[in-house]
């Protein structure tokens, strides 16, 4: 017989406050959109069409995504029925591999991957409002405290970015204490917000898909895009250039290795889907509304990031000029600013389309971040109550039965990430993190598979073993492709995660000390 290493939760009294059930299935799958639908839908094609190069491969790109994010999701729906318990991956983990592998998931989720997304999704809210109020830009600076110089580290770069407040962080700090006040007064209204602001996104991404459809279609574009010019560059014999590192020398790579190095900007615009998991304590029926909703949330949004691409394809050519005039003479490629949904817009609508176009990423935006910030907090939260975190964060509000400290430490460090413009950086270093806490999560689910072979699961992975097991082997190529050609994305990452070795060390030191006590 051997001792779980897993710490004991903190002891709290039976009339303590406590979680309550109170998210259905709606608001559930609201989450899930919500969280996955932010602005990167609507700017990252253009990074991959440079990348790429192909019609086809665009495409392709987007499909990798597709299926590792609905595999991911089906994989992630046995877990969650199975342990439906308020903190969610970070449970798993630490179920099945173990306390630190769960503590280095929740660190670098509140040190990176929480924090530093909602603080790049709440200053990119700041600067569309900028379309309507030109007053508010990263360039207007109320507060300059200065310039962090560029530092070269091998293949990487490292600062070279501006310390201070302007009107567009600004913008991004007041959202973001807004609905951190908003989550702080009940799951309901934090839910009821995510549920009206994911409704009117779905609605805006569905509209540019069928105006796209209708409306949107080139002549040129369709001629430059489709037929034999579809798999332009998509061949197995074709090589493509890609920069290892930062100013380092250019590598002709095939078409898988492409594909995985362009996954940086499409699987982190489908990210966070697994957010959900976060709040399981707080949703009715979790056995069976968790894995329900993160199916049904992850093949919405992404049949739609899919069509959206195709709509893409049908407005402007793939091959643009940097120096053309025009959108469609920019093409995808070399849309203005990356703005390739605006782009399409305005070929529909003309001057308004940059207005539409804002409105609708504000939209997306603001229910991108409330999400974030609803589920993030019960990570901490979790952590808290097993001894591995600010012991403050494992109370809950009296009354209204939400983690508040746990959201306001997650605020005050996603404001300070705003002011020091560092979130950019940072949401460079993680997709490769992320990946390597899935394909740990996803493993899981075969450990406890062994371990607990008669435990409760009221859903069963579809298609186990097989295809969790194509999952990692596909996220496993992708980060290994990233570790060789792009390490400046890398390497910094897993440095981050590395870091959290020693503070899980003091954590479990004070934590033996407190229940020796």
């Amino acid at each position: 017989m051997t001792t779980s290493t897993r710490p004991s939760p903190i002891q709290t009294n039976a009339d303590s406050p406590h979680l309550v059930q109170r998210l259905g299935l709606f608001s559930s799958t609201a989450i899930v959109i919500g969280s996955m639908i932010g602005s990167g839908i609507f700017i990252v094609p253009a990074e991959i069409g440079r990348g790429v190069g192909s019609p086809a491969l665009l495409i392709g790109a987007w499909l990798v995504t597709a299926v590792m994010t609905i595999i991911g999701a089906l994989s992630y729906g046995e877990l969650a029925a199975m342990m439906p318990k308020a903190g969610g991956q970070y449970v798993y983990l630490r179920e099945a591999l173990g306390p630190l592998w769960g503590f280095l998931f929740g660190w670098t989720l509140f040190l990176v991957i929480q924090t530093g997304t909602i603080a790049a999704v709440a200053v990119a809210f700041g600067k569309f409002l900028g379309v309507f109020f030109p007053t508010i830009s990263s360039s207007h600076w109320l507060l300059k405290l200065g310039h962090v110089p560029a530092l070269k580290i091998g293949p990487m770069v490292l600062g070279n970015m501006d310390v201070g407040l302007n009107t567009a962080n600004l913008t991004g700090i007041l959202i973001v204490l807004l609905l951190t006040v908003v989550n702080i007064f009940g799951v309901r209204l934090g839910a009821l917000v995510q549920n009206v602001f994911t409704t009117a996104k779905l609605a805006s991404l569905l509209g540019l898909v069928i105006l796209g459809f209708w409306f949107g279609k080139n002549p040129a574009a369709m001629a430059a895009n489709f037929g034999h010019n579809f798999w332009q560059n998509a061949s197995w014999h074709v090589l493509h250039p890609v920069q290892v590192g930062v100013g380092g020398p250019i590598a002709m790579v095939g078409l898988l290795a492409i594909l995985a190095v362009v996954q940086t900007g499409s699987l982190f615009s489908a990210d966070a889907w697994n957010n959900v998991t976060f709040t399981a304590g707080e949703i009715r029926n979790p056995k069976r509304n968790l894995p329900l909703s993160l199916v049904l949330g992850t093949v919405v949004v992404i049949s739609l990031y899919v069509a959206a691409n195709f709509v893409y394809l049908f407005a402007l050519p793939l091959v643009g000029d940097p120096h053309g005039a025009t959108a469609v003479a920019r093409g995808i490629q070399y849309a203005a600013e990356d703005r390739v949904a605006t782009a399409v817009l305005q070929q529909i609508f003309h001057n308004g389309g940059a207005f539409l176009m804002a409105a609708a990423i504000l939209i997306s935006t603001f229910g991108c971040a409330n999400g974030m910030i609803l589920a993030g907090a019960r990570v901490y939260y979790a952590m808290s109550c097993d001894g591995l975190f600010f012991k403050a964060t494992s109370g809950l509000h009296p009354r209204y039965k939400t983690p508040v400290a746990a959201l306001i430490v997650q605020a005050i460090w996603t404001c300070f990430l705003c002011l020091t413009g560092s979130y950019s950086q940072l949401l460079d270093y993680i997709i490769c993190t992320e990946l390597i806490f899935y394909i740990l999560t996803i493993a899981c689910l075969f450990v406890l598979r062994r371990k607990r072979p008669d435990a409760e699961r009221p859903y069963r992975a579809v298609g186990y073993p097989v295809l969790p097991a194509l999952y990692i082997g596909m996220a496993a190529w992708i980060c290994v492709v990233l570790l060789r050609y792009k390490p400046q994305f890398t390497w910094p990452g897993l440095c981050i995660v590395l870091l959290g070795v020693p503070v899980y060390l003091i954590w479990s030191r004070r934590r033996q000390e407190v229940t020796t006590v």
